[in-house]
């Protein structure tokens, strides 16, 4: 697996720009945790939120998950993104 991620490594041809988007994503995720730790401290809104995401998640169920002609639609939905993000299509 090192060979492998240093054979990759070695066939980027702009490495400061893959350094700088690795730096930028971690300060990413530094500052929405921080954002998360500071909506987290605002009474009511942990509650409103886990309701915003009960409510996303019974839609969800209910859109994809209850019927099998709606399981199949995701699938291939599913199918279709990992087509274009592999890049087989």
């Amino acid at each position: 697996m090192v060979k492998d991620l240093q054979e990759k490594w070695d066939k980027v041809e702009n490495k400061t720009t893959v350094v700088a988007y690795g730096v930028g994503g971690i300060v990413l995720i530094w500052f929405s945790s921080t954002l998360v730790t500071a909506l987290n401290g605002i009474p009511l809104l942990p509650k409103f939120m886990e309701l915003v995401g009960l409510g996303y998640t019974s839609w969800f169920i209910y859109r994809y998950l209850l019927f099998k002609s709606s399981r199949e639609e995701l699938v291939k939905d599913v199918d279709e993104l990992k087509k274009k993000i592999t890049g087989e299509m």
